[in-house]
């Protein structure tokens, strides 16, 4: 099997977790409301996860990082440190869609109707999310957009089926949309803890980065033109 440290730095909070043979071994986390202060304590974080697996001798097999979307910043800051260790330690990059990290910790913990289509969200401030929408099986029904939440903004979904909202973004919503198929989910935040199934399916089917190329996935990546607000939010974080 495999061991692999995972490192997520896409929202507030930056974690990082170690996991070996499906299993989480090491996980730590840190929070602030001051903006970058969680992840000035990144490289501190991950040499005590290194330094972990050296003392119980356990060697790595690829880094994981959470690839976004989410606060430039805090990307930028995840993917070079990432890159750092691979590059240093000689392993393979594994890039984690941050909207589909989301979704592990409903998928493993909350019962789900088998219809039900999954929302997870990143706040883009004011009244804007960076969005997706999933089934069960983590299938793309709709791809990755910022998008401007009103009361329409997912209704074609909501029509035909139930939809869970959850993710930093989603409390926003709660008020605004309104509609018998729309559940919320609270207290859903994207850690590193949550990597390792996503993380140990892409390196089993060989879907690795180039370590020296990767980039996560930021503002300008997204299908839909993101609006003045969105990017005037993204250039302040």
């Amino acid at each position: 099997m495999s061991c692999i440290l995972h490192i997520e730095t896409s929202a507030q909070m930056c974690s990082v977790a170690v996991s070996e043979d499906s299993h989480v071994i090491y996980h730590d986390e840190s929070e602030s409301t001051q903006k970058g202060a969680s992840a000035e304590r990144l490289g501190a974080m991950v040499d005590e996860a290194l330094s972990f697996t050296d003392s119980h001798a356990i060697p790595f097999d690829a880094v994981a990082i959470s690839a976004g979307p989410g606060s430039y910043t805090g990307l930028r800051i995840g993917v070079s440190m990432a890159k750092g260790v691979c590059f240093g330690r000689d392993l393979k990059l594994i890039a984690v869609p941050t909207l589909e990290l989301l979704c592990v910790p409903v998928l493993l913990h909350q019962e789900l109707p088998d219809d039900a289509l999954l929302c997870p969200m990143l706040d883009a401030r004011r009244m804007e999310v960076y969005a997706g929408v999933y089934d069960r099986a983590l299938h793309s029904v709709r791809g990755v957009q910022a998008d401007v939440v009103d009361s329409d903004t997912y209704r074609p979904w909501l029509d035909r089926q139930p939809v869970y909202f959850f993710g930093p973004g989603a409390r926003k919503c709660m008020d605004i949309i309104d509609h018998p198929n729309a559940h919320y989910i609270d207290g859903i935040m994207p850690m590193a803890r949550w990597m390792q199934p996503l993380a140990e399916r892409r390196l089993l089917d060989g879907r690795t980065e180039d370590v020296a190329y990767y980039e996560p996935f930021y503002l300008k990546d997204f299908v839909a033109k993101p609006s003045k607000d969105l990017l005037r939010a993204v250039a302040d974080k």
